[in-house]
């Protein structure tokens, strides 16, 4: 039976194979054939500083989400390394309960050899789990960083979480991470400085502008699962806002625009690459080497 025919039966093997064949640059006819079958899934990134509990959050969102009868799809992002299994072996192991849900499905991945890098691999997943027929898919992200917030392009809301008594939250809410949230959680809420973590953030709230969506500020205690109903019910709403004003078909362009940036930056580089290795110095200063590269590939300098 082939690739196509085991995904239209929801074999999730199917799903999993063709994951692999995105992850390894090879994804580009199945992600044609099934395109047209995507653009269903609610699509929620959750990032924040390592240590703050996303492994918990993801999976005390995924328990909640299943509750109330709804199929996830899980992209543990790892750029790391794609031998390291750290998004399996380490907090993220905490995801292992649902591994025997049949409506659960949970990919680690890491995306060294995509065509368009870490979020062009991660966009593949999200596809193809989308088109799978999920009905929440949950990119949850091994930090904040570059890779984060072109990542956070990819959802239709972004989860942003931070731990109290940590200088790593108020340096991500300094590193421009406001502009992407659209919802705050402060986790592990009975820490004793979870209120002022929580007055930190509403005071560089209201340094901002906002048109349109504020975002919410949500208190959770992952591991006990306090908070998460709260959680879910902002990202309802965040939902129905999206949906009310027609944002939501602009995110879904914008995800769309940023993906095909990434992969045409993918191959763009690769013939760059090689486009170098050919390149004789003899004496060329770098402008001039640069201009005779780009007009070798067509382009103006």
């Amino acid at each position: 039976m082939d690739l196509m025919r085991e995904f239209d039966l929801h074999n999730p093997r199917a799903l999993a194979r063709a994951i692999s064949r995105a992850e390894a640059g090879r994804g580009g006819e199945l992600i044609r054939a099934l395109y047209p079958k995507t653009g269903r899934a609610t699509t929620v990134g959750l990032t924040g500083p390592p240590g703050v509990g996303k492994s918990t959050l993801a999976s005390a969102l995924v328990r909640e989400a299943r509750s109330r009868g709804r199929s996830v799809g899980v992209v543990s992002v790892d750029p790391s390394s794609p031998f390291s299994h750290g998004a399996l072996l380490g907090d993220r192991i905490r995801l292992a309960e649902h591994f025997t849900d049949e409506s659960v499905f949970i990919r680690s991945m890491a995306s060294r050899g995509h065509l368009g890098g870490l979020a062009g691999a991660t966009a593949d997943a999200v596809l193809l789990m989308d088109a799978f027929g999920f009905d929440l898919v949950l990119i949850e992200t091994v930090g904040v960083g570059q890779s984060e917030v072109a990542i956070a392009e990819l959802a239709q809301t972004t989860i942003v979480a931070l731990q109290p008594g940590s200088g790593d939250s108020i340096q991500v809410l300094k590193a421009g991470i406001m502009e992407i949230a659209d919802i705050f959680v402060v986790n592990k809420a009975d820490h004793p400085m979870a209120d002022q973590l929580r007055r930190e953030i509403r005071s560089m709230m209201e340094m901002l502008q906002w048109s349109g969506w504020v975002p919410e500020l949500v208190m959770t205690q992952a591991v006990d699962g306090k908070g998460v109903d709260e959680l879910v019910a902002a990202i309802e709403r965040h939902r129905a806002y999206l949906s009310e004003t027609g944002e939501v078909e602009r995110r879904r362009r914008d995800a769309f625009r940023h993906q095909v940036r990434q992969l045409a930056l993918g191959r763009m580089e690769r013939r760059l690459d090689r486009a170098l290795r050919a390149q004789p110095r003899d004496g060329l200063d770098p402008y001039e080497a640069a201009d005779r590269v780009l007009s070798e590939l067509g382009l103006e300098g």
